[in-house]
């Protein structure tokens, strides 16, 4: 389905936020629409020196390592070795808000630092869509070939993953040996590498790679039960479901995510009707129409008799998909839910009961997906009400997440307690989402797409 673009923008990344600070200057001589009555360049300008702020605590205090401890101001690696995984998730946020010298230091650091020839074992999609998705978005943004190189033997250490007998992805891989693990797996690691994988396909020339992720995915399709579900636990050798517990949170969201993206990015009909057969399932069995609105629950994948009245953060992605393959009415409505599930707390938790309006999962891991879903709905609509929710939702991570050195994950939205990390994916996506809903220009929505981490993917020609 065509989607209407809201403007046409090639903008280079170092002009972006310039014309961005020029919307202000140009706004009080206009007559107000209603978008132009949200100040988005001061806006962007707030978010983008909180980044820097973030950035600098991350360069202060953790430089060389995967994640910044912000309240104790100390490093955290994910394996025995780091990756690099702020730096590399980070570069394409500092280019796009025009960062230059801060996205040359750290291209420069990863150039000269980042080996993967290392003895360890890595979750697979969590490399796949941190470090393979943040070279190739960055690649494509500099062109400097060394990032590149860096993509491609990460993609070849990363292929042992399909040596399953389903073609389905184990979890786990180590990078120098190649022997993998992790049978039991779910929808979400198996069915979220196509982009990626895709995407050095083409850029390497190498088949390869898309071949093997795209076997992965249309062989968890076909394992969907008769009602279009899919359940959120799955044994990678038997082909066995182990759960049948259906939602579109975690361990299922971003397959949905990918088949709705890889239609699009790659222009792959078989992704499409796989799309259109999935949604037609998940608004069928787990929306969940309700006297204060739309919202989409948990289900038995087998016979769809609704099991559970849970959605959260996770689940928020999904107003943003809607809009994308064109259902806005749908999208609206979701997000309006995700918005007073927010405000019930003044944070969202990660997980909450939408009938008995309760927290669940306390927890807020500064997740980016709500924000994402209001960035993607003012690119289809225009509308000043998805600028107003960016800020309020900017302001309460201000008021509740922001220490002296960058921000932190809560413990619990209902006490507001602070736990001790600052998540790669907040630089990569919570604050570019954020950004990108204020300055909208710094980058043309219509000819990338984004991976789940917010990396934006050039459109295949």
């Amino acid at each position: 389905m065509a989607r209407p673009s809201r403007r046409p923008r090639s903008l280079t990344a170092g002009r972006a936020f310039l014309l961005a600070l020029a919307i202000a200057a140009s706004a009080a001589a206009q007559t107000p629409t209603p978008a132009q009555s949200v100040d988005r360049a001061g806006l962007a300008a707030r978010v983008r020196e909180e980044f820097l702020r973030s950035w600098r605590g991350y360069r202060e205090y953790a430089w060389g390592h995967d994640e910044l401890k912000p309240v104790s101001r100390a490093p955290k690696d994910w394996n025995t070795s780091t990756l690099l995984m702020t730096a590399v998730d980070a570069l394409d946020t500092m280019l796009l808000m025009g960062l230059s010298r801060e996205a040359e230091e750290t291209k420069a650091y990863i150039l000269a630092n980042l080996k993967f020839d290392r003895d360890m074992s890595v979750q697979n999609f969590e490399i796949t869509i941190r470090i393979l998705g943040g070279l190739l978005s960055s690649y494509e943004m500099t062109g400097d070939a060394g990032l590149l190189r860096l993509a491609e033997d990460l993609g070849n250490r990363l292929l042992p993953v399909f040596d399953s007998p389903t073609g389905m992805p184990y979890r786990y891989v180590n990078l120098r040996t190649g022997k993998t693990s992790g049978a039991l797996s779910n929808p979400a690691e198996i069915g979220t590498l196509i982009l990626e994988f895709g995407t050095l396909s083409r850029l390497t020339k190498r088949d390869v790679f898309r071949d093997e992720a795209l076997n992965a995915l249309t062989a968890l399709y076909h394992r969907r039960n008769e009602t279009g579900l899919v359940g959120d636990q799955i044994d990678v050798e038997t082909g066995q479901w182990k759960s049948l517990s259906s939602h579109i949170g975690g361990g299922i969201d971003s397959y949905y995510e990918y088949l709705a993206k890889c239609d699009h990015l790659f222009h792959e009909s078989r992704c499409g009707v796989m799309w259109r057969e999935s949604v037609a399932a998940v608004n069928r069995y787990l929306a969940d129409e309700r006297p204060d609105g739309l919202w989409y629950g948990e289900a038995d994948m087998k016979t769809g008799r609704r099991t559970a009245t849970t959605y959260g953060a996770l689940q928020a992605f999904f107003p943003a998909v809607l809009a994308f393959t064109g259902d806005l009415e749908r999208a609206r409505r979701l997000q309006d839910s995700g918005r007073r599930m927010w405000s019930s707390n003044g944070v969202e938790p990660d997980t909450f009961d939408y009938a008995a309006m309760r927290v669940v999962d306390p927890g807020y891991p500064l997740r980016p997906e709500i924000i994402e879903s209001a960035y993607y709905l003012y690119h289809y609509t225009g509308e000043s009400q998805y600028l107003e929710m960016g800020r309020d939702f900017f302001e309460d991570l201000q008021r509740y997440c922001r220490t002296d050195v960058g921000y932190t994950v809560l413990e619990s939205v209902v006490t507001k307690k602070k736990g001790d990390l600052m998540p790669s994916f907040f630089l990569a996506e919570t604050l570019k989402y954020l950004y990108l809903l204020f300055a909208p220009e710094a980058l043309d929505f219509d000819r990338v797409v984004f991976n789940t981490e917010g990396h934006p993917l050039k459109l295949e020609p």
